[in-house]
């Protein structure tokens, strides 16, 4: 996982009424879904486009544009509310979306593996928040019995699912 320090992040916010868009324009979904077909085809040939979307968005919204889309930026307004988790986990596994899906807002080191597993592949820590404990944070576990947004379950050559549940 990649960890965001906001001061290299080449993303920038911009204005869709402003004609002139920065190399990686950053937009609230609200606003992109709100502009004419043509300007959005025009902002995406001039820029690399990237969405900030509340963990309240309905991300069924977004796949037709997800082909055009670098980054969705998932918000955590606070660490205690997850719906940023199952978003990721629904653009990674039933839209495919293969841009970077990053963890904004209240992220915290706790949060790191299950949003891995979900299928972030960058944070945005919360400031107080260690960057050295978050990378140590996602090595304590090498492996996981179960699949996730990531590494699909494999099943050994030549068993089907049903010998192995009898094998267990």
């Amino acid at each position: 996982m990649k960890f965001i320090d906001p001061s290299r992040d080449p993303w920038r916010a911009h204005d869709p009424a402003q004609q002139i868009a920065p190399a990686h324009a950053l937009l609230a979904a609200q606003d992109w879904l709100a502009l004419e077909p043509a300007r959005r085809e025009q902002l995406a040939r001039a820029s690399r486009i990237g969405l900030l979307l509340p963990n309240d968005f309905d991300v069924e919204a977004l796949e037709p544009e997800l082909g055009s889309l670098s980054l969705l930026a998932l918000q955590f307004p606070k660490w205690t509310d997850g719906r940023a988790y199952t978003q990721a986990r629904l653009l990674r596994l039933r839209y495919r979306f293969a841009g970077e899906l990053r963890a904004t807002g209240q992220v915290l080191v706790d949060m790191l593996l299950p949003m891995a597993r979900s299928g972030f592949d960058a944070a945005q820590l919360r400031e107080d928040q260690d960057p050295l404990a978050a990378r140590r944070a996602l090595e304590f576990f090498p492996g996981h019995y179960q699949a996730d947004a990531r590494q699909p379950l494999q099943r050994p050559a030549g068993l089907g699912w049903a010998a192995l549940a009898v094998a267990a």
